[in-house]
């Protein structure tokens, strides 16, 4: 089945699961199913994967020494997911870049509170963690403010690629058996004790279970299908901002607060892209879909950095973002398996969904199969290598034949660009097309490579970047 986001009808065949949603979670979700032999369509409002809540975040892959305590779903998916990264991300040519952590304390009260998470640490089976003091925190971190007091150290925390990830997990499944449905949003479905009818703005489509993996509207979607939803989605917003390449050197751990009751706090780490991130801010809304930035948060995440690194303030920003993440009035996941319905409910990830997407998945998979329900795991499937578009490893700019050089910020080929307009769930958005080659997060912002861009992608995008050069 073609993946074209057309209003082309769906075919007419009945699947043994619909993921509703292609941010990271569904990716991984359909990579899970599809694996054990099942027979999967993900289902897609955007004419992109990752457009969601999944396309802003820190990129960071948790061992979960901060989550909740074992046997909550959180922990559980987390440490799930951390392993099965590190287990597969080689064979897809996924990147990794291990930094470490660091819970940096920058006064006695926030010290004396090191102890607890020291124990919540252990208790998680981070066993490595330790606390150090500031002579030992300023040798292993050089520019931090000589202020600091002390710090909860944690190896085993990586920087990740948080958008070829999922793509990975999705290209996957495609390439052995799933099919992907996108410009193609669920409006409403009816259970008839043994199959879901769905109807979407391309027709309808029949399975026997159905996963909600909506994110942000999750809870919408639970009180649509089944009439009751257990949770209620609170977005929370976080802003980012990050710094120039030229600040990358300033720090080689992951930095972060000691959290409170409301947030993780602000964390300055790497990115596997070579710059330095600085972030989130963390406020709930109302609005699901109002990601805007706003500009004394963005001045207050700059002095928040500079005070931590002071070196900081002499290096510029090159880009700022905001994410919306899927909070509810709980601190745990919100997985849920109503057999009664043949459905299940994914909700309430929060910020932690990069780091526990495969646990997820797994988790859910064992829901499914304690509900009675199996299938043939597929003997020899196939391994896609994804491109790397990460800092460590070989580029494409370094390889003959790339066809040159089309953005030079973030070194991005014109090879690149059209195997992610033509390829395997081929871009149809400038959005799609930067997290999937870098293209225009440089420090120019595209406006060098704006206008080659409009020429490279002329009838690929139904929103046209701009008018080609003549």
């Amino acid at each position: 089945m073609p993946d074209y986001p057309t209003s082309e009808p769906l075919p007419k065949t009945i699947y043994d699961v619909v993921v509703v949603g292609s941010g990271v979670v569904g990716c991984a979700m359909a990579r899970r199913f599809a694996l054990e032999g099942a027979k999967v369509l993900v289902l897609e409002k955007a004419v992109d994967i990752l457009d969601g809540a999944s396309k802003a975040n820190s990129a960071i892959l948790h061992t979960g020494f901060d989550a909740p305590a074992p046997g909550s779903q959180e922990h559980t998916c987390i440490v799930d997911g951390y392993n099965e990264y590190l287990e597969i991300h080689s064979r897809l040519n996924l990147p990794l870049l291990e930094c470490g952590a660091m819970v940096l304390a920058w006064n006695e009260a926030e010290a004396g509170r090191l102890e607890q998470i020291l124990q919540d640490a252990h208790r998680n089976g981070v066993s490595a963690a330790r606390i150090i003091n500031s002579r030992q925190v300023l040798a292993k971190e050089p520019q931090l403010a000589s202020s600091v007091v002390a710090a909860l150290e944690v190896p085993g925390e990586f920087v990740i690629d948080p958008w070829s990830a999922p793509y990975a997990y999705l290209l996957q499944a495609l390439e052995n058996g799933a099919s992907l449905a996108r410009n193609c949003e669920l409006l409403e479905g009816s259970f008839d004790g043994s199959e879901w009818t769905l109807e979407t703005t391309r027709g309808p489509v029949r399975s026997r279970q159905l996963i909600n993996c909506c994110g942000l509207y999750g809870d919408l979607l639970n009180q649509k299908l089944i009439g009751v939803s257990e949770f209620e989605i609170r977005p929370r917003k976080g802003q980012f901002v990050v710094f120039d390449k030229s600040a990358r050197n300033l720090v080689q751990s992951i930095l972060l607060p000691v959290p409170t009751e409301v947030t993780k706090g602000i964390v300055v780490c790497p990115t596997i892209f070579g710059n330095l991130l600085v972030g989130p801010t963390a406020k709930e809304q109302q609005s699901r879909v109002d990601a805007g930035v706003d500009c004394a948060q963005l001045q207050a995440l700059i002095e928040r950095g500079s005070d931590i690194l002071p070196a900081l303030s002499q290096h510029t920003v090159t880009a700022t973002y905001a994410g919306l993440r899927p909070a509810t009035e709980h601190k745990d996941y919100q997985i849920k398996w109503y057999a009664e319905h043949n459905y299940c409910c994914v909700g309430g990830i929060r910020s932690t969904g990069l780091s526990s997407a495969l646990g997820i998945a797994a988790f859910v998979y064992r829901q499914y199969t304690d509900a009675g329900n199996r299938h043939a795991p597929l003997a020899d499937c196939d391994w896609p290598q994804v491109n790397r578009i990460a800092d460590p490893g070989a580029r494409d700019w370094q390889q003959p034949g790339n066809g040159g050089i089309v953005c030079h910020c973030e070194l991005v080929t014109r090879r690149e660009i059209n195997q992610a307009l033509d390829g395997p769930i081929a871009c149809h958005s400038l959005a799609g097309l930067k997290r999937r080659t870098r293209v225009t997060m440089g420090r120019c912002q595209g406006f060098y490579c704006s206008a080659e861009l409009s020429e490279l992608t002329q009838g690929k995008f139904p929103q046209p970047i701009g008018i080609a050069r003549k």
